[in-house]
């Protein structure tokens, strides 16, 4: 159910939304990760791991733009929080966003955007965003109080992975990703060439 049963990067789209349903952001074209390259350390868990390079992202107005850096995501389908590395020139930023449990379906994964982000810098500190945004559309959106306790909870666990270096907190594991789809793509374009 959390993997992908052959040897193919399979393409995906990511869409998140606000609490009422409205669409938030897309990233049009990631390629997610097959099981038989899931890394040695995070076999074990319960993950989508999605790659994109330099990928269309849609704003709720319609505005597009291209990403910059290359990214790794991290959706765990257990946790109220997912994690984007960004391959930067001076080392692996981690953007954090506090947010439902991802659903799959097809070839769209989605999930609903709770404002509040974590933003991790190579040198390891970490930074929280938007407490007054999240504070905001609490009223507007009418979160609840069960929506507020596993937001706290997605919160505290992601705070824990951080200070620990827990999964998916790890510079080799993420270059290791990019590296083997790098070379998936390259031999794939190299094949279609022939």
């Amino acid at each position: 159910m959390y993997e992908m049963a052959d040897r193919i990067y399979g393409k995906c789209v990511i869409k998140s939304f606000k609490h009422d349903g409205s669409p938030h952001r897309t990233w049009l074209e990631n390629w997610q990760v097959p099981s038989e390259k899931i890394h040695p350390d995070h076999r074990d868990e319960a993950v989508w791991i999605l790659i994109n390079e330099h990928t269309a992202i849609r704003e709720a107005d319609g505005r597009e733009w291209v990403s910059r850096v290359p990214a790794v995501s991290f959706f765990m389908p257990d946790r109220w929080f997912n994690v984007v590395a960004l391959i930067e020139d001076d080392g692996i930023r981690y953007y954090c966003n506090l947010a439902s449990p991802p659903y799959r379906y097809g070839d769209v994964l989605t999930y609903i955007d709770y404002d509040l982000d974590v933003i991790v810098t190579p040198d390891g500190k970490w930074t929280e965003l938007d407490r007054d945004e999240y504070a905001l559309h609490k009223d507007e959106y009418h979160y609840g109080a069960v929506v507020e306790e596993r937001v706290a909870e997605g919160m505290r666990s992601l705070q824990e992975a951080i200070e620990e270096g827990k999964f998916p907190f790890g510079d080799d594991q993420v270059r290791y990703y990019y590296e083997q789809w790098k070379k998936h793509r390259d031999t794939a374009g190299k094949e279609r060439a022939r």
